[in-house]
């Protein structure tokens, strides 16, 4: 038996694992997985914001509802502040419920046998949708309907130019859609399937290894089992960093559309 062999018939159904599925219901009217995720991530946001909430002091004693409020501050000022500037305040909400939903998706598909809800196109897909609609509603809020279309090119320019800049800018502004949901869909499924792969590996040569009495086989497994350990860490990192990029692109689009060019 070669593990080689054996670790190529099963990469197909490892492929397959990441394929939406209807897991409740049926075509009509059903959950696939990651929908099923979603919700589940949707409610664990919700708890952790409601118990934190309840548990807030003047001088934190929990660990947990200390990070939390960490996070919540770390969004507030970095992400907030720090991009947006002056006005921030009112969309620290929105920032925070977007970054702990994503946080917690990612974090929660690390754990075997979960699914992350941002490792499909359709969950990042509508993230990204509820983002852009959210900078172009305050976008217009700010400058008007017509103010925010004409914003869209800097003033200043030659009057031969605007019509040029306004069309790359709107094709940019449009564009943004599509880079926020494939960035973090593309990074999360890209981050799992790896994960699944060295996982595969190791299960198979060491298996290879203990049934054909193949000590080459068995000992291989142990350099897949290691990569598989320092992968899950480079992921948890990047469970984080995908989290941060998403929110704080998000600030940046915020601060663009409300700000006077």
């Amino acid at each position: 038996m070669n593990a080689l062999e054996v670790l190529s018939e099963h990469v197909p159904e490892l492929k397959e694992s990441f394929d939406s599925a209807i897991v409740i219901g049926n075509s009509t009217f059903g959950l696939t997985q990651y929908t099923l995720w979603m919700i589940i991530c949707w409610i664990l946001t919700l708890i952790v914001v409601l118990v934190v909430g309840r548990k807030l002091t003047l001088i934190p004693t929990n660990k947990f509802v200390n990070m939390v409020e960490y996070g919540y501050q770390f969004v507030r000022n970095d992400m907030g502040e720090g991009v947006i500037g002056h006005g921030f305040k009112k969309h620290v909400p929105f920032l925070a419920t977007l970054f702990f939903f994503i946080l917690i998706s990612n974090f929660v598909g690390l754990i075997p046998g979960c699914k992350t809800p941002t490792g499909t196109i359709s969950v990042t897909w509508a993230l990204s949708l509820i983002s852009f609609l959210y900078f172009v509603f305050w976008g217009v809020r700010a400058h008007g309907g017509l103010g925010y279309l004409k914003s869209l090119a800097p003033s200043g320019l030659p009057i031969v130019m605007v019509p040029i800049i306004w069309f790359l800018e709107l094709i940019s502004t449009v564009i943004r859609l599509l880079t926020l949901a494939v960035r973090l869909y593309g990074n999360m499924f890209a981050g799992h399937m790896v994960l699944g792969i060295f996982a595969l590996a190791s299960s198979v040569f060491l298996t290879v290894g203990i049934q054909s009495f193949d000590l080459v086989s068995g000992v291989l497994s142990v350099p897949w089992f290691l990569l598989l350990i320092f992968m899950y860490a480079l992921e948890t990192l990047v469970a984080f960093l995908q989290a941060y990029v998403f929110t704080t692109l998000s600030s940046v689009y915020i601060s663009l559309a409300t700000s006077a060019h």
